[in-house]
């Protein structure tokens, strides 16, 4: 019998989701559900689409529910409302709100004996898995996690809020020198500016003042005045044919001493180069919803995340399998 699965929210991580189920055979796509008029949004395989009202009656045909919502607003509401009815996976990824989100989600699913997986993706996600381990191996050590080179699409959302700027994409870019200093062991301690630049390509309003915006974008706090910021100025069709995608990726590295002394260093990274970002998280919360599935039928119930999971839970291989060619 195949995973029964279901999507909340129909944009770029849902539309990930839809092509990642087709990779796997133990799963099938039941339905889209939308805040939006049902009949104005088209699938990528023709799924049927439904409207959100008519979500928590179809509960009994929904193995794992999908919430595809942003972290801001979305997530803080329906992660622990829907945990009450169904096995959710979410992405949420405000990382210092991720303690008070968990108590809140398993408050929900605990008492409807369901699974909830939080903040599964990348990062936090896979980069918080290698962090962990990374830090149980090498405990005398340091980390250090560079994000990039990527599109942010929160920071380009704030560029195009600033008057007079008509599109713009943000790339974060991790500072090269710091990263080989890393690498070398050199175990150097730094600022926010040291390890990360941000480059922008705006395309300005026609008789837009073009200082003004440059201005506006070095100095926005908690966007860009913390980092060495670099403005480019490009047509549309320039944007288009050059930065339509959503690329990202990043690293996440230990450096570590072992002997008596400390004498002998080690070096443990974990890197991700991705085409798309939203496609790459669209994989890693399918491979979550099996677990959640799997583990909630096993009795399972509750707030889980990323470190809660044994790995072969997010394998359609049985344990024969995995031990005879994975091991």
């Amino acid at each position: 019998m195949k995973i029964r699965v279901a999507i909340f929210g129909y944009g770029n991580l849902g539309k990930g989701i839809e092509c990642a189920i087709r990779q796997n055979e133990d799963m099938e796509l039941v339905g889209v559900f939308t805040r939006r008029a049902p009949e104005t949004v088209k699938t990528l395989t023709g799924v049927p689409v439904y409207a959100e009202s008519e979500l928590v009656g179809k509960k009994d045909e929904i193995d794992v529910l999908m919430l595809c919502g942003g972290s801001a607003t979305d997530l803080p509401k329906q992660t622990a409302e829907y945990a009450k009815y169904f096995n959710v996976v979410d992405s949420f990824d405000t990382h210092a709100k991720i303690p008070e989100h968990f108590e809140k989600v398993n408050a929900s699913a605990a008492e409807a004996g369901k699974i909830a997986m939080i903040s599964v993706g990348w990062d936090p996600g896979m980069f918080s898995l290698n962090r962990l381990y990374a830090n149980c191996i090498l405990r005398d050590g340091a980390d250090y996690t560079f994000w990039g080179k990527g599109v942010s699409q929160g920071h380009s959302d704030a560029i195009r809020r600033i008057p007079g700027v008509k599109n713009a994409k943000q790339y974060t870019v991790p500072v090269e020198s710091a990263v080989a200093a890393v690498r070398n062991c050199a175990n150097p301690v730094l600022s926010t500016r040291q390890k990360h630049t941000r480059e922008c390509f705006v395309v300005p309003e026609t008789g837009a003042d073009l200082a003004a915006i440059e201005t506006a974008i070095k100095t926005m706090p908690n966007y860009f005045a913390d980092y060495d910021t670099t403005v480019h100025f490009i047509t549309e069709e320039e944007l288009e044919r050059d930065h339509a995608g959503i690329p990202h990726g990043g690293m996440v590295i230990r450096t570590g001493k072992t002997g008596i002394n400390g004498e002998n260093n080690h070096v443990i990274e974990y890197k991700l180069t991705l085409d798309s970002n939203p496609e790459f998280t669209a994989c890693v919360l399918t491979a979550y919803a099996r677990a959640a599935y799997r583990m909630n039928r096993e009795g399972q119930k509750g707030c889980k995340t990323v470190f809660d999971v044994a790995p072969a839970y997010l394998s359609p291989l049985s344990g024969e399998e995995l031990r005879a060619h994975l091991l």
